[in-house]
């Protein structure tokens, strides 16, 4: 199995729209895997997760061909992982030679926003019924499509809507996708999640070098949620281990959270890194 992480910042990038902060002037000033686009990621080339402003400059970037991606799955309504009105380019009036369905899986507020943008007016003579339908799921809830088994579990995030992270299972490979989520998971979501030997791991470090008591993490929380997951037997010292969604609010430069994860064989994840395992 293989993961491109095509984006790895928060809400506001990094840098920052509007930040001057010392992190974001560090950013600007060095380039390169210092700077970062809103957080998303495809497994196989053919499993998209989460929908964010920059998707189209990610297809842009990686050659992505997104025309042929047929499952798409969203985390939660939040803008910076969820930016549906592009969707209405998969009709053909907008793109051409998009083949199939893109199904896509999200909670009700996914759901809720996907209608808001789509079902307007401007847009009613381009119906996207057979182009795209979104799926509402629930934490739990277990998906087959393409090949695929996805899990979906409740994150400790926004408590407005159920938030959702995944496991998703294929060819004998297992991967667990933590973003946006704090370390009060629910017994609900602690039993999902342990229930596997994971062959990557990738958690939210929202908040760099502090830890938080809840809907992100820190990098204390992702040292000891690593913890308890080989104790639990969950994760060995063949599964990747991998840091992502990063904020300047976290205070750490790319270099820092490298050198930081380098000490724990913990990979700091970079706009565009690609991981086979």
């Amino acid at each position: 199995m293989n993961i491109r992480y095509l984006g790895t910042a928060a809400a506001e990038g990094w840098p920052a729209l509007f930040c001057s902060c010392p992190i974001c002037t560090h950013a600007r000033a060095q380039g390169g895997k210092n700077l970062r686009t809103r957080t998303q990621a495809i497994l196989n080339g053919e499993l998209l997760i989460d929908f964010p402003p920059d998707t189209y400059c990610h297809a842009l970037q990686y050659g992505l061909e997104l025309s042929k991606v047929r499952t798409l799955l969203v985390t939660h309504s939040h803008m910076d992982h969820w930016f549906p009105t592009d969707l209405i380019h998969r009709h053909e009036h907008f793109g051409h030679g998009a083949t199939g369905t893109l199904e896509v899986y999200g909670n009700q507020a996914v759901k809720d926003a996907f209608d808001a943008h789509i079902l307007i007016d401007r847009f009613q003579s381009h119906p996207i019924d057979g182009v795209v339908n979104v799926h509402v799921i629930c934490g739990g809830d277990r998906i087959q499509v393409n090949g695929w088994e996805i899990t979906a579990v409740p994150a400790d995030h926004d408590k407005r809507e159920e938030c959702l992270v995944y496991i998703c299972k294929k060819d004998g490979k297992t991967i667990f996708y933590g973003h946006d989520t704090g370390v009060n998971l629910s017994p609900r979501a602690w039993a999902l999640i342990t229930a596997e030997r994971y062959d990557l791991v990738s958690l939210d470090a929202t908040m760099g070098k502090k830890a938080v008591p809840g809907y992100h993490m820190g990098l204390p929380n992702d040292e000891d949620m690593f913890q308890r997951l080989t104790e639990l037997g969950c994760v060995d010292e063949h599964t990747v281990k991998v840091i992502n969604h990063f904020s300047h609010n976290g205070e750490m430069t790319h270099e820092q959270l490298t050198a930081w994860g380098a000490e724990r064989n913990i990979l700091a994840a970079y706009d565009g890194m690609g991981l086979e395992f």
